[in-house]
This record gives C-alpha cells, structure tokens and sequence, in this order.
C-alpha cells in the first residue's frame, strides 16, 4: 500500500489525522485478508471486497462503513474504479429498509411496523447485495397482507433512498429555454457530452465505464434521460446500471438484472425468483424520477412506472405528467 503518498492525498483533500489513520488501519486490516488470498490492497481480483465485507457482517462487525470509506479513497487515490464499481454494488440503497421501517410506524403506527418486522433483522451495510431481495420478499409479502396493495405502494411512491444531485441548473435551463422539447433535447446532449468526457479521461459514470458501444446506445434509445415527449406526457428511461453488459447479454432476464439498479430486488432478477416480490415494488424508482421533475415543474408531479425488469421489461420507463400550465 503507498500508505504515505495516500496519507498527503488524504490531508490535501481536507480529511483528518483521525480519520486518516483509522483508514489506514482498515486497509491494513484487509491487506491481511487479501494476502491469504496471494494478493493485496494494490491489485486483487473482483469479488474480494464482497466478500471481505460479507465476513466482517458474519462477525458482526460495526467497522463495515470505516472500511468502505477508506477503500473508496484509495480507489480514487490509485484510480482502480473497478474497486469503486463493486463498493457502490454494496453500497447502494443501503438504508432503503430502514427508510420504510420508520415510514411505516409514521404511517401506520409502531404496532404495525413491529409486525411487519417480527423475527426478521434488516440485512446490515456489506452484506453480499444479492442476498437483500429475500428479505424484500418477506417484507412486502406482509405489508401486503396487512395493509393491502395500495396503501404499500403509499409507502414506496417517496423513493426509499437518496435524492437527485444539485440540478438548480437544470431549472434554470428550462426556464430560460420556455419549452419542453429544447429542454429535453438539450439535457440529451449534456448527458452524451458526460458521457464522452467520461470515456476520454476513463472514469465512471456512477457504476459503468463508458465506451463507443454505451454512447451509441443512449444515442439510440431516445427515452433514455430525460426523456421524449408524448403529448402531455414524458417518457423517460434510466440508463441502465451496467450498460454494456445490458448490450451484451443474449438473455432477457440477464438484460434486466443489468438495468436495475436496486439491490433489494436485482439478484431475485437475476436468479429467476421476481415472480415472488411485490409487482409494484418500482414505485420506489418513479419516486427518485419524481424528486427531479419535482424541481424542474417547481411543483409535485405525477409519476407512474409503465415497465421495469420486475415486470419484465429490458429497461426502467416511467410516464411524468407535465403540469397543464406547461403542456402547452
């Protein structure tokens, strides 16, 4: 490990002494770890950190967060994107089931949700991803049966987790441009132009590298962010999570689990099992497109999912109603 160039990236990017060593502690923890494995924290292959992660939960450790933290920057310290490719695969949605443990007590009440809960533990930060969408099957399962189909789809229309970053621009653009479908095309192109930039200098867009494959993609597969207009209608898709092995998997269910991003349900996506989790379950992700148009309307929007991999599309696509005073 180059622990004392890493300890000056770390000072130069305003992180404390204290903080410095106890990341330094948990790279040295699993540098241990990685040498039984006839490697160490420089280079070592994919699936080590799930795995080191999936051990310290078994052990019911609290240093999960500590080592994360530290791991992700000695990743954008060495530039080894593919270790922060597989953090953010552990990472993500992390505290989604905590989220929905406290809505449903404001919600519904403490006796409820204690119910819903029983002799069942919220898989904890660094748990194997693919193992989460057991317990979503359970949870939804009993939210079902107890509060019906609508009132669990209350619950998971505020998007369980996260938020769009800053897009003040984004308002300002669409103000200034007055008009729906130069905004939109507009935000097509800054997307393709991150995209190129992302490629020319090989750093990620959030969890994917980014190639000639994946740009001609979102090029042609107009849904795909922000959207196209229908009428007075938006159909927007996401990118999909790891685009070009979505392009490149011959198999649907594989083209699905690559899209998604959610690891409350991905692995049921992938192992053949969706048929068991909650159908409206993608709510949660219109919710988080939601938040966006939210700021771009200056007022709540209507957002309703129209397919997802959980219901057996290749892509996540919503419809956003735009407002009246805008549909013009």
């Amino acid at each position: 490990m180059k622990e004392k160039e890493f300890l000056k990236y770390l000072s130069n990017n305003n992180i404390t002494q204290e903080q410095a060593t106890l990341y330094i502690s948990r790279l040295n923890e699993f540098n241990k770890f990685l040498e039984k494995e006839n490697s160490d924290v420089d280079s070592f292959p994919s699936g080590e950190i799930v795995k080191y992660s999936d051990i310290l939960v078994e052990k019911k450790s609290d240093i999960v967060l500590d080592f994360l933290r530290a791991l992700i920057n000695y990743a954008n310290f060495t530039k080894s994107y593919d270790y922060i490719i597989e953090i953010i695969d552990i990472s993500e949605s992390y505290n989604a089931m905590d989220n929905i443990y406290q809505r449903i007590a404001e919600q519904h009440g403490e006796k409820l949700r204690d119910e819903i809960f029983e002799n069942i533990s919220i898989p904890p930060l660094g748990i194997h991803p693919e193992k989460k969408p057991e317990f979503t099957k359970v949870i939804m399962k009993r939210l079902v049966e107890k509060i019906g189909e609508e009132k669990t789809i209350g619950l998971l229309k505020p998007c369980l987790h996260g938020r769009p970053g800053d897009i003040k621009k984004d308002r300002e653009d669409f103000l200034r441009l007055n008009d729906i479908d130069e905004f939109l095309k507009l935000k097509k192109q800054e997307l393709i132009e991150r995209l190129q930039k992302h490629q020319k200098e090989g750093t990620l867009e959030f969890a994917q590298y980014i190639d000639d494959e994946v740009i001609e993609f979102i090029k042609n597969t107009p849904s795909i962010s922000p959207g196209i207009r229908d009428g007075n209608k938006i159909i927007t898709s996401k990118m999909p999570y790891q685009t070009k092995k979505h392009i490149q998997a011959n198999d649907k269910r594989l083209k699905g689990f690559y899209s998604c991003y959610c690891p409350w349900i991905r692995g049921a996506i992938k192992n053949g099992t969706d048929k068991e989790l909650f159908s409206h379950f993608c709510y949660c992700s219109a919710g988080y497109t939601k938040k966006y148009w939210d700021v771009i309307f200056d007022q709540p929007t209507r957002v309703e999912p129209i397919e997802t991999p959980l219901t057996g599309g290749l892509l996540c696509k919503f419809t956003v109603y735009i407002p009246k005073e805008y549909q013009k």
